[in-house]
């Protein structure tokens, strides 16, 4: 593999190989040296679009967050009250269970990270605006985004881990917890 400055590479390149290494071998495996590797280029080479291994997980968890606001807020567009609710807890799970080692490398506080504050205050005001249907604004709307979230983070994450090791199907089982949490809104 040419170990030269490969010409065109980005950052975004850079994050996108990033991933692409998260995916297939968990965040664990995710160095300069094997992002190095999957671009062509030599490891030095990537100071100019990255300044550190810590600058990049930074850059790497600003994108997955990029990446489920996008999908979410497609999901609920043009959706409302439980339709809006059902549907975004579903694209949850589902991202969840489709990139479990990406969403891992999400910080769970994005803000209150600066270099993620934004991109975490865009996927909040996805929740928020599903909630205001419901007239939640405020604190309340704050507070009813952390039961949704702890709910659909917990299923998700204990189903990519392989913690559901019972055979009752686990559709069914979500179904369940999303009309949970449809019950507890307010009317």
């Amino acid at each position: 593999m040419k170990r030269s400055h490969r010409a065109g590479l980005s950052t975004a390149a850079v994050v996108e190989a990033a991933l692409a290494i998260i995916d297939e071998q968990g965040a664990a495996a995710l160095t300069l040296a094997a992002v190095a590797q999957r671009t062509g280029v030599a490891a030095p080479s990537l100071y100019k679009h990255v300044g550190s291994l810590a600058g990049l997980r930074t850059l790497v968890a600003a994108r997955v967050l990029e990446e489920m606001t996008e999908r979410f807020s497609r999901a609920v567009m043009g959706r409302s009250g439980d339709d809006a609710v059902e549907v975004l807890m579903r694209e949850y799970r589902a991202y969840v269970t489709e990139h479990p080692a990406r969403y891992a490398a999400a910080p769970a506080d994005a803000l209150h990270e600066p270099r993620t504050a934004e991109a975490g205050q865009r996927l909040l005001e996805v929740f928020l605006a599903v909630l205001r249907g419901y007239g939640l604004t405020d604190s309340a709307a704050i507070h009813t985004t952390r039961c949704v979230r702890a709910v659909v983070h917990g299923f998700a994450s204990i189903e990519a881990s392989g913690g559901f090791g019972l055979p009752e199907d686990l559709d069914t089982t979500y179904s369940q917890l999303v009309r949970m949490v449809l019950a507890s809104l307010p009317r």
